[in-house]
């Protein structure tokens, strides 16, 4: 107990008091209290000093909360339950220590304690509520033990001091805006348990520069990295199938690796990404939704790793530095058919290509580009919902289908070739004069099975 306090100026709390008296200024708990009721200490504005006895088990429902003179109280080991809003607006506690015992930190237990810089969470800890730290303005760093496994809506919302949080194996679960509005957080790396990420997460981070995704994670839910504008790159992990509007805003996004398995790119997915220079599909996306690249003004390359995913007539509208949409694979391919010395190459390249599609034969390469034009993409209020995508989509589908058909027709022929010599080879004599006795055809009924592929 302070000096400056008396024993005359000392509520002692008993236990069966509902409410402490509104002028409180020190509370002495008498030892054989286990719980401290709801609202015992409601805006108990002038409260100070606490000193909680050794037994107690269970602060209630806003216990304390708005008493925003209290700057410091310790929690006792025995202390299993804290309530919901227990602490809350308590705009002078400096410092938090949870007990081990203590499961959940429940729904606005710290809520706006505005100059709580220390919170200290042990083992045993398995749950953060929703809202739990939110508006902790003066929080700078927090470590979760790795019995947590779930960080639930807003618990970190608006901690705009926060620089470090150590997420350790074992979380499973980031819930819906935790970490928004962070806006000195720097850095975070995802431990390889986490699952899911909720909407988001951790948007408007404005100092958020590094993002380490592990694999297992699925799916990035809208919002999550919204307006993260120091965000310079992202590399998405091999298991993530399915990105939503998560990089809205990131304009400094320089750099974005999309890893092979990813199948789908949601509406505004990256729209604003102004950095934005290159992006490479791999062969894997089959759809890209509408705006996915809206307004990514610095946006001068794209690459399908294989054919042309689908997409709306506005996933590149306002992409003025773009022109064309390549596809290396499918030109490479293309190149091996051509020098394999197919005959009518020519004919077939032109009855497939027109002003959509274009085919450029260099003196060792050809390369099969989509010109962008400002009718198809760029500009919205001209384009029409479809315009001559299908089209475009359909030819370079029978461009594909027709190199298939060479590639397979080599194949079969490499195949014959193989078995002829498998011929001869058993041969041990006079190999000349009996070569032509040792061809073998491919079966007709193989080569039917191949071709009706194709």
């Amino acid at each position: 107990m302070s000096s400056n306090t008396s024993d005359d100026d000392v509520f002692e709390y008993m236990g069966n008091e509902h409410e402490a008296p509104r002028d409180v200024v020190s509370v002495r708990f008498h030892p054989s209290v286990i719980e401290i009721e709801n609202f015992a200490f409601l805006y108990c504005k002038r409260l100070r000093e606490v000193v909680l006895n050794e037994g107690l088990e269970k602060i209630g429902v806003e216990a304390f909360y708005g008493c925003k003179s209290l700057q410091s109280i310790t929690l006792p080991s025995t202390v299993t339950d804290i309530g919901n809003c227990a602490f809350a607006y308590c705009s002078s506690l400096i410092s938090m220590t949870i007990p081990s015992m203590v499961i959940e930190i429940n729904e606005r237990t710290f809520k706006d304690c505005t100059q709580l810089r220390e919170v200290v969470l042990n083992e045993g800890l398995k749950k953060i509520g929703v809202l739990a730290f939110d508006g902790c303005e003066s929080l700078e760093s927090i470590t979760l033990p790795s019995s947590v496994t779930e960080i639930s809506k807003k618990a970190f919302h608006g901690c705009i001091s926060l620089r470090e949080i150590s997420l350790n194996e074992g979380l499973l679960k980031i819930g819906h805006t935790a970490f928004a509005r962070c806006e000195t957080l720097e850095r975070i790396t995802l431990p390889s348990t986490v699952t899911d990420i909720g909407q988001g997460a951790f948007s408007s981070c404005s100092s958020l520069k590094v993002v380490v995704l592990n694999e297992g994670l699925v799916t990035i839910d809208k919002r999550v990295f919204k307006e993260c504008r120091s965000l310079e790159s992202i590399a998405l992990p091999s298991t993530i199938t399915d990105i939503g509007a998560a990089f809205l805003g990131c304009d400094h996004l320089r750099e974005v690796v999309l890893s092979e398995g990813l199948e789908k790119i949601g509406s505004q997915a990256f729209e604003t990404c102004e950095s934005l220079e290159s992006i490479t599909f791999p062969s894997s996306v089959i759809e890209i939704g509408s705006m996915a690249f809206k307004g990514c003004s610095g946006l001068s390359e794209v690459v399908c790793i294989e054919g042309l995913p689908k997409f709306e007539y506005n996933t590149f509208s306002y992409c003025p530095a773009l022109e064309r949409i390549s596809f290396p694979n499918i030109s490479s391919r293309l190149e091996d058919t051509i020098r394999a010395g197919q005959v009518d190459v020519q004919n077939k390249i032109q009855q497939y290509i027109n002003q959509d599609i274009e085919w450029e034969r260099g003196a060792t390469i050809c390369i099969l580009v989509v010109e962008v034009t400002r009718r198809r993409f760029v500009d919205t209020k001209v384009a029409r919902k479809g315009d001559r995508w299908d089209s475009v989509q359909q030819r370079l589908g029978r461009i594909v289908n027709w190199i298939k058909y060479y590639e397979w027709k080599e194949a079969t022929t490499i195949f014959e070739l193989a078995l002829w010599k498998a011929k001869i080879d058993q041969v041990e004599d006079d190999v000349f004069r009996i070569r032509d006795e040792c061809r073998v055809d491919v079966p007709g009924p193989v080569k039917d099975a191949i071709l009706q592929y194709l």
